[in-house]
């Protein structure tokens, strides 16, 4: 079996790791996964969210980016997979085509797999969105 490399990114990565038992990232082989990343800034320790889905969707791929080239990667550019979880997507229609348009803006050069997923609510009540990533 491979070796399990975990990683945090400095600021939120290691404030969660130490106050919620997680990580951000883990490496196994060539294959790094992300955790549910979020619309919070990553050098707070407590959530600081962006306020709106469409800033809280592009932050949330900015810190998938940031999880990713700390636990080795070269970031977006590996993606294959995104799953999205999204608070009261059937009341918000307008998720579909913001996703949409980040998945053009941060994956210009390929489309990753993408799984859009609705939910009653996150772990913090205020986020709006949630995206796993596995490269």
């Amino acid at each position: 079996m491979s070796t399990l490399e975990y990683s945090n990114y400095p600021g939120y990565g290691a404030f969660a790791r130490a106050h919620y038992g997680y990580s951000q990232a883990v490496r196994v082989g060539d294959r790094i996964e992300i955790s549910g990343q979020g619309g919070w800034h990553p050098e707070s320790g407590p959530l600081v969210l962006k306020e709106g889905l469409e800033e809280q969707i592009d932050q949330t791929f900015q810190y998938i980016d940031l999880a990713m080239r700390t636990a080795g990667g070269k970031g977006l550019s590996q993606v294959f997979q995104v799953r999205s979880y999204h608070r009261g997507l059937s009341k918000t229609p307008e998720v579909v085509e913001i996703m949409v348009k980040n998945l053009e803006k941060w994956f210009p050069e390929h489309r990753p797999l993408w799984t859009c997923i609705g939910v009653e609510s996150l772990a913090n009540p205020e986020m709006l969105v949630e995206i796993e990533a596995m490269a």
